[in-house]
């Protein structure tokens, strides 16, 4: 069964409440529908993320099905018996097959214990997720929100984020600085107000299709 990030009439609005230009952008919107990954399984959603970097969605499908064929269950126990050219031959690069064997070994040992990210800070998950080989920042921020629906995720990693920041509020660039004021102003509700910026930033929302960056 799909499932979308939860959110509903309070975060809404919060974030109307707290800015009105945001509050704009929303209403043009509407909902937002976003779907969730692999049922909430940090395991094969890790391993998902380091499959799709710097590929195509439909490729990145594809060698999904593939190893999923492979393995039977994408699970700890399952990637650590695999060789890595076992993984590779699913149509993965050899470096990327290397980063799953190695997360599965450190899993399936224990000594990287997958579990207790759940209960850890936003940072401290970032921290810890962004340790294994093949996982940047962006991508701990993006499992912690779309793997856990974690609710206060705002990636400065994201150049979609900032895109979508520069339509709403007519900035040429959007500084650190900048960033931060807009993180503490949508907390605690930041992965709701990303949400509507990639919306925006798709630039197909009426009265949103302009990006203020200077031209190169």
């Amino acid at each position: 069964m799909t499932r979308f990030f939860e959110y509903g009439d309070d975060e809404v609005a919060y974030l109307k409440s707290r800015d009105p230009k945001l509050a704009q952008a929303i209403d043009a919107v509407g909902h937002v529908n976003r779907e969730m990954m692999d049922e909430g399984d940090l395991f094969a959603a890790v391993v998902h993320h380091i499959i799709g970097q710097q590929i195509s969605s439909a490729a990145q499908a594809t060698v999904w099905a593939r190893l999923k064929e492979a393995l039977g269950e994408v699970t700890p126990a399952n990637v650590s018996a695999a060789t890595v050219e076992e993984l590779q031959a699913c149509g993965t690069s050899f470096r990327k097959a290397e980063y799953i064997k190695n997360f599965g070994e450190q899993v399936d040992s224990g000594a990287f214990d997958l579990d207790a990210v759940a209960s850890m800070s936003d940072a401290e998950a970032v921290k810890a997720l962004s340790s294994l080989q093949g996982i940047g920042e962006w991508t701990a921020e993006m499992l912690l929100l779309f793997c856990l629906g974690r609710p206060d995720i705002l990636s400065f990693g994201d150049l979609a984020i900032h895109r979508g920041m520069r339509m709403v509020y007519h900035h040429r660039k959007v500084t650190r600085q900048m960033f931060e004021k807009y993180r503490r102003r949508y907390s605690p509700y930041g992965s709701v107000a990303s949400l509507y910026l990639w919306a925006i930033s798709h630039m197909d929302v009426p009265g949103y299709d302009r990006d203020y960056a200077p031209k190169k």
